[in-house]
């Protein structure tokens, strides 16, 4: 294996030529985990009665368990009117806009300053001509549920708003531009919030972004609400997160 240019100084790279094209994997060296280019298998886990649950989500993310850990194997899926067109491939500009590669530098970078994100393990893409598929390996955190799934089961104390405002603000302050914040991307154990999914996302100045985050956010949670006889969320709950997040 030979280190990647910075700033990804604690990811290990390998690729491996194949009849269509390059597998390329990147692993951080850091975690202490010996992962290899099966694990991005489903089938090589299932096969080993690893698999331990699923995420379900744009193409469901696997749950396994090695050497006493548990990680969470996520694939790279579109969304919108790009899925009619490929479901999992995505255009090739070249290694160091890959999405997987990025997402993993940055949740490593986010890791290593102490905000709650989950521990990144590797991500691999797939080269094939123009295009590539790609997927993505991080801790599972255990004892999380969703918010989205915290309300479905029932009300979410207004404690635990503020702490949800006061996380987000945490990696605004950062200047994490999470374009995907939703209620399903917040996950919640006891008082603690952890954010995830950080496909796209990137750091940036504070700017209007911040704003768009949260209306997105709130749209998310508005849309769960539709579909429910009894309301969970309203404004006092959305009033006393804005309060905590000023």
């Amino acid at each position: 294996m030979n280190a990647v240019p910075e700033p990804s100084l604690r990811l290990l790279r390998t690729a491996v030529r194949g009849q269509a094209g390059y597998s390329v994997m990147f692993v951080n060296a850091a975690a202490g985990a010996d992962a290899g280019m099966a694990w991005f298998e489903p089938r090589f886990w299932i096969a080993r009665g690893a698999v331990v649950g699923s995420v379900a989500g744009r193409g469901a993310a696997t749950v396994f368990e090695h050497a006493g850990r548990r990680f969470l194997l996520r694939p790279y899926r579109r969304g919108g009117l790009a899925a009619r067109v490929s479901a999992d491939r995505y255009l090739w500009l070249g290694e160091a806009r890959t999405r997987p590669l990025a997402e993993l530098q940055l949740t490593l970078l986010m890791h290593a300053e102490g905000l709650p994100v989950p521990l990144p393990l590797a991500a691999r893409y797939e080269q094939q001509g123009m295009t590539y598929r790609a997927d993505i390996i991080t801790e599972f955190l255990p004892e999380t549920r969703s918010l989205a799934a915290c309300l479905a089961a029932g009300e979410v104390g207004l404690l635990t708003w503020a702490a949800i405002g006061r996380t987000i603000r945490r990696f605004h302050d950062y200047g994490l531009c999470h374009v995907d914040l939703n209620a399903h991307n917040i996950l919640l154990r006891d008082s603690e919030v952890f954010l995830v999914d950080f496909d796209r996302c990137s750091r940036r100045r504070p700017g209007l972004w911040r704003d768009a985050n949260l209306a997105r956010l709130r749209r998310s949670l508005d849309a769960l609400e539709d579909g429910r006889s009894e309301r969970r969320f309203g404004d006092a709950e959305w009033q006393c997160l804005l309060a905590a997040w000023f």
